[in-house]
């Protein structure tokens, strides 16, 4: 077998594309577009986040408090599974206080489509000790769902281990995050109170 010769197949693409001179080309189609100039401060994307209090970012939030209020992602649930770990037990033991699971519908939905292998899942999230939290937006994306709920309200913590989700409510003040991590839970930016 020999050596592919790189500039031959270079050639060969560039045979195929269509010339402007090409008779199958429209008249309107064959002129070059000449670039507009963009005006400075035109077509910019906007990536500003939604403006918070920036007593959030240095000290602590005075609304979480013992019960903590723990909004639970589907992922944590099956992490939480594979650890054989429970639920109640481990949030317990990791902030020293009574804590109150909650899950919306989002996540609840997310769980019964994932099918027979999450049933485990689906039935530890039915325990009446998990409180259920209605969603009134359109679809069923349980990341945006978390989000959305935890920037309106202050008062919840954010169970999950998700990376992306993570990243997205970490850019919101004031809300710690709870992972697992070497068959434990852990707590990300709960700062103590003075």
């Amino acid at each position: 077998m020999g050596k592919v010769n790189k500039q031959k197949a270079k050639f060969a693409d560039m045979k195929r594309r269509i010339s402007l001179k090409d008779s199958r080309l429209k008249p309107k189609d064959r002129m070059k577009k000449k670039k507009e100039k963009k005006k400075k401060g035109e077509n910019l994307s906007i990536r500003a986040l939604p403006q918070m209090p920036a007593s959030f970012f240095f000290s602590y939030n005075k609304n979480l408090g013992p019960p903590f209020r723990i909004l639970v992602d589907t992922n944590f649930i099956n992490f939480s599974i594979a650890s054989k770990l429970d639920v109640f037990q481990s949030f317990m033991q990791c902030l020293a206080a009574k804590c109150i699971p909650y899950i919306t519908d989002c996540v609840m939905a997310e769980l019964e489509k994932l099918g027979r292998r999450y049933r485990v899942a689906l039935r530890i999230v039915r325990d009446p000790r998990f409180e259920r939290l209605p969603c009134l937006h359109k679809g069923t994306y349980a990341d945006d769902c978390l989000v959305e709920r935890v920037t309106q309200h202050k008062c919840y913590m954010v169970a999950t281990n998700d990376k992306d989700l993570k990243r997205r409510i970490r850019k919101i003040p004031g809300v710690p995050i709870i992972y697992l991590h070497n068959h434990k839970y852990e707590v990300e930016r709960l700062p103590e109170a003075s």
